[in-house]
């Protein structure tokens, strides 16, 4: 179990910091609307830019948590149920601006691994 924890809490980390670091201000098939960076698809929702960057630091700030969490086990539980409620937001989003579901599928697939990560720490 221990092991399959870790590689859930890597997966989850290095997918939030690929998008938050590598992609922010890369067009990717997955963004909302037709926007081209982060910033774009959060305006997109209607959303001011600085949000985008309050965003992704409680994002990268989890995907630390998430790592340092294979040697501090307390931080994992916060961090994944961070990630959760942040990836039910940006479902949320899609949804208010008629996304097709391909572009939910990154949300929708980081939320039930968070949710898995968060089952895991909880036993």
């Amino acid at each position: 179990m221990r092991t399959i924890m870790v590689i859930l809490q890597f997966t989850a980390a290095l997918g939030l910091l690929n998008v938050w670091l590598l992609r922010f201000h890369q067009r990717t098939g997955y963004r909302g609307g037709d926007a081209s960076s982060m910033v774009e698809e959060f305006a997109a929702y209607g959303l001011p830019a600085w949000f985008a960057y309050v965003i992704g630091s409680l994002k990268i700030g989890a995907a630390l948590a998430l790592i340092a969490g294979i040697w501090i086990p307390t931080l994992v539980l916060p961090a994944a149920a961070l990630v959760s409620i942040l990836m039910l937001g940006a479902l949320a989003m899609h949804i208010k601006i008629a996304d097709p579901l391909k572009k939910s599928l990154p949300a929708l697939g980081m939320l039930a691994l968070c949710l898995a990560i968060s089952w895991g720490a909880m036993r």
